[in-house]
């Protein structure tokens, strides 16, 4: 068999070099590294054709592309039977194409490959490791651990059929493909099943994230993209329908703390018109679409009715981002 690793990047730094030199270090050689330069200014794309590596092939963007639009161009070239994507500053450990292989041989009909991994920080020490993970998972069980914030997923380490891949149209354009890599992940669980291999084969690195420095309104416009994909594999169904109804509440409540804290922490000047009733509005729509349920109630949890009275008013707003400042830490947890 044989794999192509692709690698999106626009300005990798310093970054990039340690992923393309964990890349190129595997200890198998049957794959080939796709790098999908995005008008790199910095050197990216000039360091990697240094290298001259005949298992490098570079697409260069002609034109700035949004991440979506770079992310789109995957579908479109030509990769090897198997296909997995990577951050420019995560890390593949030697030996993680072998593992993949060797998941592929034991488990041949499996739609999705995973390993576990570690989170390291932005000098590559290491923070924590992921949750644990079951070797084998089926749609519906994998859902659920999603719905309930009881797994680690993250754009790298994932291995695919490139025919899947394709077939599946690729990432889907989320804004700022927040929550696309779910979709996919789910979709290609949905094919069989998911496998896991219980080693450690890489890391990703924590920082300043997309999903950080996205705009609260294009946040939400992905998480309400999310619901609405639940809401028709909602319909696949009885077991997926068993698992929304039963748990997508939790899922709900946790992005309901989460988004209102966040939209209290923006200036009113900053938000496209949102504010944290008009979200929780939107919560109770998406609870009634999800688990039929017309009394979910995220104000009773005490942090967001906190979150939704301080932003009821200006003194509210101020007197929270005073304290954020005095602080220097979350005030609601």
């Amino acid at each position: 068999m044989n794999f192509s690793i692709i690698l999106p990047v626009r300005n990798g730094g310093e970054y990039v070099k340690l992923c393309v030199n964990s890349i190129l270090s595997q200890t198998i050689t049957n794959f080939n590294l796709i790098v999908l330069d995005n008008c790199s200014t910095d050197g990216t794309s000039e360091y990697i054709q240094s290298l001259n590596d005949e298992r490098i092939i570079i697409y260069r963007s002609s034109t700035s592309l949004s991440i979506e639009d770079n992310w789109a161009r995957i579908v479109g070239v030509n990769k090897n039977e198997f296909v997995t994507i990577i951050g420019h500053d995560d890390i593949l450990f030697p030996g993680y194409l072998a593992e993949m292989e060797r998941l592929i041989l034991a488990y041949p009909k499996a739609g999705l490959y995973q390993t576990h991994f570690t989170y390291i920080d932005a000098k590559g020490d290491v923070i924590r490791k992921c949750k644990p993970m079951a070797e084998v998972e089926d749609g519906p069980t994998f859902l659920k651990k999603i719905l309930q914030n009881n797994v680690d997923l993250m754009g790298t380490g994932f291995m695919m059929r490139s025919k899947d891949f394709n077939r599946l149209g690729g990432m889907q354009p989320y804004p700022n493909l927040l929550f696309a890599d779910l979709e996919l992940w789910l979709n290609l669980t949905d094919i069989s099943f998911k496998v896991t291999s219980l080693k450690e084969c890489f890391s990703f690195r924590l920082h300043q994230s997309t999903t950080a420095i996205s705009t609260d309104l294009k946040f939400q416009q992905a998480f309400e993209k999310f619901i609405y994909f639940l809401q028709t594999l909602k319909q696949k169904n009885k077991e997926y329908q068993e698992v929304i109804e039963n748990y997508s509440n939790e899922f709900l409540l946790f992005y309901c703390k989460g988004l209102s804290h966040r939209l209290l922490r923006t200036p009113v000047s900053k938000r496209s018109g949102l504010s944290i009733k008009i979200f929780l509005e939107k919560c109770k729509h998406y609870s009634t679409l999800l688990s039929g349920n017309k009394n979910f109630n995220p104000t009773s949890v005490p942090s967001i009715f906190i979150a939704k009275i301080l932003d009821s008013s200006v003194i509210g707003r101020l007197a929270f981002l005073f304290f954020k400042k005095m602080y220097k830490k979350p005030v609601l947890k």
